[in-house]
């Protein structure tokens, strides 16, 4: 399954937008269901969340790694989990660039499903994955509202 999209934060610049998505703590808020997201090395993570939509519906617990930084425009991230309803492994970029005073977030990547998850059809997961993307960015934005 391939995921990609952009997000634009208004009136802030790269590096704001940098900071909040490498902040352990901001994205213990942000991201969706987190029970858990705790530091077991450099740009290394251990998490939990719980999600409750139809067929991803459950509790997830796995590993997140970030690398290839290139502060403040580029980084890859992989993830991979396990839960109730199968598991999930990844990886992906997100590329950030400064447009007037926008930041647009630029974000691409694969993720290999197995188990329930996998038997429920692409579409449904792939609408379910755009949701968390949104709500995930969405506390970013909302993050970034609290700060300047």
């Amino acid at each position: 399954m391939d995921i990609e999209g952009t997000y634009a934060f208004e009136d802030v610049s790269v590096e704001q937008v940098w900071n909040k998505l490498l902040d352990p703590e901001v994205l213990a808020r942000a991201i969706p269901g987190c029970q858990r997201l705790e530091a077991t090395g450099e740009d290394t993570y251990e998490a939990t969340m719980t999600v409750g939509i139809s067929a991803v519906k459950g509790t997830y617990s796995g590993r997140i790694v970030i690398d290839d930084k290139q502060p403040p425009h580029h980084y890859r991230i992989a993830v991979e989990g396990s839960g109730t309803r199968g598991f999930i492994r990844g990886e992906g970029t997100l590329d950030l660039a400064q447009d007037d005073s926008r930041t647009i977030v630029t974000y691409k990547g694969t993720a290999q499903l197995g188990g329930a998850i996998a038997g429920v059809g692409m579409r449904m997961v792939g609408g379910a994955a755009k949701m968390l993307i949104n709500q995930f960015f969405g506390a970013i934005k909302n993050e970034l509202a609290t700060n300047i």
